[in-house]
């Protein structure tokens, strides 16, 4: 039994692939330099005591959890219960202490980061009967934020935190996914301070993405909206009614934008210009075909690109959250004194980062 353990994860920021994941198209989103940390040392009890000093909670948890009911939401719980199918059962207390600097609530996945390092800490306080693997752990993550719940969310925030670097995941049944391990310089997240919806964002827009995907299919039973070209879309928009036709447009749109995109990744050098466009793309989509900004928002993407930035885009559910930027490299003071000219609650530089994992107890910083 291990005296000490930390686990951090990162958070992570989406560049590619905004309401895609739900409908099981590919995104592509990387992890970032801004960390949830965990901190476990033993105890004499028989509980999990959980301090989360930043949001001012405690909770404390017993070991026998099989036969106790999950409240939604209670990712925590939901989490040791599906490790416990896995022979990950708790036998010994453990004082937790978590905190971080990912943002809350500001969609740059810190809910997600803090369910990477409870699952990391589980299996390594505990073990399991699988091999622990990146892969694995991301998987328990999704698991328990998503499915276990009903949750309408996809694995984008998951993976991309538990497998590190930048990443091109296919998220349909079939985990398929990419890494590349390349720096992307010029990055900057800017928190817009508006609290988002992501539930009830999420569900909405999947709810008429789906309904217009399906309305093609019966007319088309093999249609496929991850095998349609935009230069392909005006014909199946003749099987959509009206008020549907704007999200078939949005799922083939910003999935052709980040097929665009995936190839520019997969090149031995990147290029930021182009990547930088695909970005603003995107976000003009997000934009004027799903209705995910806000005026705040809208005023810092025009004052990132106003201060020379190459690209700029909402991330996630939006309506709130934050945005991602790419700056050309050495230009990032200007365009973050840009962004909080133009009404962002905090902008700061990022660099891409490895994903989640466990460190050496001696370890002191993030």
């Amino acid at each position: 039994m291990k005296e000490k353990i930390i686990a951090i994860a990162p958070g992570r920021t989406c560049l590619f692939g905004d309401h895609q994941d739900y409908l099981g198209l590919p995104v592509i989103a990387c992890a970032f330099d801004r960390h949830i940390r965990l901190e476990a040392s033993k105890n004499s009890t028989d509980k999990l005591v959980i301090n989360m000093p930043d949001i001012g909670k405690q909770r404390i948890l017993e070991f026998d959890v099989q036969d106790k009911e999950v409240s939604k939401g209670d990712h925590l719980l939901a989490t040791l219960k599906i490790l416990n199918n896995y022979g990950c059962v708790p036998n010994s207390g453990y004082d937790l202490t978590i905190s971080g600097n990912v943002a809350i609530n500001a969609g740059t996945s810190s809910s997600s980061a803090l369910i990477l390092t409870w699952a990391l800490f589980l299996v390594h306080a505990y073990g399991c009967n699988v091999p622990i693997t990146k892969e694995f752990i991301s998987q328990v993550a999704y698991e328990a934020e998503v499915t276990f719940h009903g949750a309408p969310g996809g694995k984008m925030d998951q993976f991309s935190i538990g497998l590190g670097g930048i990443i091109y995941l296919e998220t349909g049944d079939q985990l398929e996914y990419e890494v590349f391990h390349k720096p992307l310089s010029g990055l900057i997240v800017a928190e817009s301070g508006i609290p988002k919806d992501t539930t009830g964002v999420l569900g909405e827009l999947k709810e008429k993405a789906l309904l217009a995907i399906n309305k093609v299919k019966e007319k088309l039973p093999s249609f496929d909206v991850g095998k349609i070209s935009k230069d392909d879309l005006p014909k199946y928009r003749n099987y959509v009614p009206d008020d549907l036709k704007i999200y078939l447009d949005a799922a083939i749109l910003n999935h052709d934008v980040t097929q665009q995109a995936l190839i520019e990744f997969q090149l031995q050098e990147l290029d930021p210009v182009k990547i930088g466009k695909l970005m603003s793309q995107h976000h003009n989509i997000l934009r004027d075909y799903l209705d995910i900004t806000v005026p705040r928002i809208d005023t810092m993407i025009e004052g990132a690109l106003g201060a020379g930035a190459l690209g700029a885009k909402i991330v996630g559910s939006g309506r709130g959250g934050s945005i991602v930027v790419l700056a050309k490299d050495g230009e990032q003071d200007k365009v973050i004194k840009a962004l909080m000219q133009s009404g962002a609650k905090d902008a700061y530089a990022v660099q891409i980062d490895e994903g989640a994992r466990i460190l050496e107890p001696q370890t002191k910083t993030l």
